[in-house]
């Protein structure tokens, strides 16, 4: 399959893998659904009521959003009609955007022209402790090699709240966080910035579809019913 839209070689964003964001532009300002296509965006919002299959023809408005949250809260079947319709608008031998002269200029918009947005409204945020290697070397600096790993660690997948509100975008600075410290010797802690600050790259997954009921746990078998998509996330704690 090949793209009507031109895909550098080597680009990340082929029509195989047209990931999901939500981009604004100078000359508008709007946040919108968009999906990267080599050096290139095609904006959702444009080409909504193009969405008319089975799953979607009811649910147009989802693509109109400031995020992907309604998009995401559709079933599976919703998210894998919407990537085949993706990928049939820029297929080289599909006429409907390709020859479309009206539509085609408000649909496709250079990724150099946009600001990239957090994609979606993040409620809550649960950050695993699943790395042996990075559990071992926390473990060192609390407790000591000996005692490095809490003795339940490899049965039970660790996993706690992060700070949600906190979350930003990709090129947004950092502050340094702020707390107490107490210096060796001291009597009393003194508040300021961390001294030392912990940086892990870690995948993030996006959990999706309908709600489930409030603590009801999800199944294995139906993981891929829930998980939207994936993206790299660097994870900064004040130590």
């Amino acid at each position: 399959m090949k793209s009507f839209i031109p895909v550098p070689e080597g680009s990340d964003f082929p029509i195989q893998n047209c990931p999901y964001g939500v981009f604004s532009t100078k000359d508008n300002p709007k946040r919108r659904i968009g999906v990267a296509i080599g050096e290139s965006i095609l904006d959702l919002s444009a080409v909504a009521h193009l969405f008319d299959g089975p799953a979607l023809t009811n649910h147009q408005d989802v693509f109109k959003q400031e995020t992907l949250n309604a998009f995401m809260s559709l079933p599976r079947a919703a998210w894998i009609e919407a990537r085949s319709t993706i990928q049939k608008l820029l297929s080289d031998n599909v006429p409907t955007l390709k020859e479309n002269p009206e539509l085609r200029p408000k649909a496709i918009v250079s990724q150099k022209d946009a600001v990239m947005h957090l994609p979606a409204k993040i409620g809550d945020y649960t950050d695993f402790y699943s790395s042996i290697y990075h559990a071992t070397n926390v473990g060192i600096m609390f407790r000591g090699k000996e005692n490095a790993l809490m003795p339940n660690w490899k049965w039970l997948p660790v996993g706690y709240h992060g700070r949600a509100s906190s979350i930003i975008a990709s090129g947004t600075p950092v502050r340094r966080p702020r707390g107490q410290l107490k210096p060796e010797g001291a009597t009393e802690p003194t508040y300021g910035p961390s001294r030392l600050l912990d940086f892990e790259l870690e995948m993030a997954f996006f959990v999706g579809g309908p709600a489930t009921q409030l603590g009801q746990p999800i199944p294995i078998e139906k993981t891929e019913d829930h998980i939207f998509g994936m993206v790299l996330m660097n994870d900064w704690s004040g130590r």
